[in-house]
């Protein structure tokens, strides 16, 4: 008995699986974790870059994006329902899963743990990025809701500092890396992924998705680089040209 004992166990090799569910209530409340990280939080995500976007075509392009996502029926519903209760839960409850984790990336240096150590790190970072970038942008300066023509020149005004050019860059990676894994582990404790084969290919294709994310994230800051910085101006008819 002893002997198959150590049998069994000698092929278990130690480390951090990439995989963890928990049980009973941890099982229950990872698994809206893992949910709220592809819908709504992911969605959103998209949605950010891709109107992001917008700004390389110009101020007048992502004026009217900005326009049209605050013109949205019931937006103070859609954005704290769909959008802050689900990333607040999603990060306090991320945050208590990278501190109750140990990662062992030293001692047990697989992928799987080397993953799992980013996955984490990348969330601490993507909820400072948020935290810092909604702050900026909904509850300092110029009120984006109201005055949607001074959205452009206001991250203009951000990326004057060439440390924030860099917190941004750092964030959009972050950001990406996050969500694109976090497609993966979904895929994988959810059973839509069965198997090694299915799960590396599926890697493959969300390495690929992150890599793209990256890409659309710096298409979006380069837009605020391409057009002369200029401070927005209340009193100016600038409004009304970039609104057309």
């Amino acid at each position: 008995m002893g002997s198959s004992l150590q049998d069994v166990s000698s092929k278990i090799r130690p480390g951090v699986a990439s995989l963890r569910t928990g049980v009973g209530t941890s099982f229950l409340l990872r698994r809206i974790h893992s949910l709220t990280g592809i819908v709504p939080i992911g969605l959103f995500l998209l949605e950010h870059f891709i109107s992001n976007a917008e700004a390389f075509k110009g101020p007048a392009a992502y004026t009217r994006q900005v326009e049209f996502l605050n013109g949205l029926p019931f937006v103070l519903l859609l954005e704290l329902f769909g959008i802050w209760l689900p990333i607040l839960y999603h990060s306090l409850y991320g945050v208590v899963i990278w501190y109750r984790g140990e990662s062992n990336v030293v001692d047990y240096p697989w992928t799987g743990n080397w993953l799992y150590a980013a996955q984490r790190w990348t969330g601490i970072v993507s909820l400072i990025y948020i935290a810092q970038h909604t702050y900026h942008l909904r509850f300092s300066g110029v009120h984006i809701p109201t005055h949607p023509a001074a959205a452009f020149a206001k991250v203009q005004a951000e990326f004057q500092n060439p440390w924030m050019v860099a917190f941004y860059v750092v964030g959009i990676i972050a950001a990406s890396w996050h969500f694109s894994y976090g497609v993966w582990l979904f895929a994988a404790k959810w059973g839509i992924t069965t198997g090694e084969t299915a799960r590396r290919r599926f890697g493959y294709a969300c390495f690929a998705m992150a890599l793209g994310l990256v890409v659309i994230g710096m298409v979006g800051m380069s837009g605020f680089f391409r057009t002369p910085y200029r401070p927005w101006d209340p009193n100016s008819s600038t409004d009304n040209i970039v609104m057309r």
